[in-house]
This record gives C-alpha cells, structure tokens and sequence, in this order.
C-alpha cells in the first residue's frame, strides 16, 4: 500500500524525534517514558518500597521507569488490552480495564492491600471522530478515577492522561473531591500539537 504524504512526515518526525532517539539509546521501549521521568523528577511521586498499579501500561515504558525508580523494592501492577513484553519484576495482567471480570482479576492480585500510586496513561482507538473519541477517552479516566479512590491509600497520588476538550472541567473538579491538590502537566516530551495533558491528583483524600 502507498503511503500517504500524512504518514510519510509522521514517519520522518519520527525518526528525527530526540525522545524516540533518546529511547532507543536508554533502553526504554517508547518515548512516553520521558513523560513519567519528567513528571516524577518535579513531583517525586515513586519511592523504594510501593505499590504501584500501572493502567494501559503496552508498549511498558512507564513500567520500566517505575521499576527502575523503585530500585528493587517495591511492587508494579501493570494492565493494558494489548499484550505487552515482559519487564523483569513487572507483574502484567492483559484485558480490557473496562471489564469486570479484568477488574475484578487486578483487585485478587491486590489482596486487600492499598496502592500507593496509579499511573494511568491509557487512550482509546481513535475512530477519528472527536466527539467519540474525547467521550471514549473521558470514560477511561472516570474507571481509572474509580480505582483509585477505591485503592489508593491516604495521601496516595494519582497520574493520568486527559485531552483538553469536553469533559475535562467536569474530569479536574471529580479529582478535586478526592485529591487534596490537583495540578495539571504538560512534560516536553508530549508533543505541543497534541492536546494531551497530564492530570496529577496528589494526597489522596480519607474516605
């Protein structure tokens, strides 16, 4: 099949983007990790010994930080729909979060024991059609909102991945009820034209 022009310059973008280049030099399997690196250096948010749970986690780059940054010790849950590669120490359920019985099947892997930080970095298939795929994207963040006030401890902190559009004033003021403080981050490896922005709810709430 022909390429497109559109897909030739993304191709060629690409493979001159310094965090791609930067990623096939470190040993991360995406750019994406630059993101989590960033947002982590601002917020210390991973410490040695927690529990982390890791939504949408293929191609595994944000586990791969996690786990580095944990140095050993500690615990990473990591969920995606797609099916990811083994990271060593990375324990990987594959399923639809959207499902009970994945959810269900994330929870028995808890055993009853709160999590310290969820990171969330999923997207939806995009159909191209913006007023789906921002409604898509928006339910995704609810569930992983839903987890985490159902899993994270007290003073537990919350990472996830928005698009500025509809649903996101109604997104930050749900988090507000259950996080202490919600900031917004924009790292440099996400790309200017894209809408994505990173959500950080810090010090989960008491129940």
């Amino acid at each position: 099949m022909k390429r497109r022009p559109t897909s030739k310059a993304w191709l060629q973008e690409h493979v001159n983007d310094e965090f791609v280049k930067r990623a096939q030099r470190d040993g991360y399997r995406a750019r994406a990790a630059y993101k989590l690196i960033e947002i982590d250096e601002k917020d210390q948010l991973i410490k040695p010994g927690m529990t982390i749970v890791d939504l949408g986690s293929a191609p595994g780059s944000w586990s791969q930080v996690a786990m580095h940054r944990l140095g050993g010790k500690g615990r990473v849950i990591a969920l995606d729909i797609l099916e990811m590669p083994p990271v060593p120490g990375v324990e990987f359920i594959q399923g639809d979060f959207r499902e009970d019985a994945v959810l269900a099947q994330l929870e028995k892997s808890l055993d009853g024991k709160p999590v310290d930080l969820v990171i969330a970095d999923m997207a939806p298939n995009i159909s191209g059609i913006s007023v789906v795929d921002q409604a898509n994207a928006a339910h995704l963040t609810e569930l992983a909102l839903e987890f985490s006030r159902d899993w994270l401890k007290p003073g537990g902190n919350f990472l996830v991945k928005v698009f500025i559009g509809s649903g996101f004033d109604e997104i930050v003021l749900a988090m507000r009820d259950s996080f202490e403080k919600v900031v917004t981050r924009k790292p440099k490896a996400s790309r200017d034209r894209s809408s994505e922005v990173y959500l950080l709810g810090l010090k989960r709430k008491n129940a």
